[in-house]
């Protein structure tokens, strides 16, 4: 069933926000690169590429649905020189906490508008979010128990230096 006019635009948005994501983490990951943290760098390209599979996948619902998907303006991360772990962690945090309001706001307006079609697409992207928001967020734990301990740091880089690669492309399956 095609969904509104109204809807599609809020769906655009999304797309265009699981993009920006995309783009948030892949200059996070550049900031830990600098500091010659490929581990912590791995995990946020990795984080970027799941992001891009987001979008794909709100994509696709369009698609799907005899609606037409467009892609707004990506706006660059606000970054500085010389981002420690904890501030691009915290920064990747404060990220995933607005693409979640994000989509609970599309889930209330597709609740409201009765569009049941979308709820189990809705559904998978909100447990994602806590996951996401769960796994940052004890990322920055261990930096703040780490603190300034170079040896921990460097534990923790080569601990995500492991996050395994597989694609996230059938989760919802």
């Amino acid at each position: 069933m095609k969904m509104s006019k109204e809807l599609e635009s809020l769906f655009n948005a999304q797309i265009t926000l699981e993009l920006e994501s995309s783009t948030v983490y892949r200059q996070l990951a550049i900031e830990m690169d600098a500091q010659d943290l490929p581990g912590m760098a791995a995990w946020l390209r990795h984080q970027a590429d799941e992001e891009v599979v987001h979008a794909n996948k709100f994509i696709d619902h369009l698609l799907d649905r005899d609606n037409h998907p467009k892609i707004g303006a990506v706006a660059a991360p606000k970054t500085k020189a010389s981002m420690s772990p904890l501030d691009v962690f915290n920064m990747a945090l404060e990220h995933e906490q607005k693409v979640s309001e994000s989509i609970r706001n599309l889930y209330r307006e597709c609740d409201s508008a009765g569009d049941l079609d979308s709820r189990p697409l809705l559904n998978w992207f909100i447990s994602e979010q806590l996951e996401e928001e769960a796994t940052v967020s004890e990322i920055i734990g261990r930096i703040t128990m780490i603190n300034d301990d170079g040896p921990g740091l460097l534990r923790l880089d080569q601990e995500l230096s492991q996050r395994p690669t597989q694609s996230t492309e059938n989760a919802a399956q």
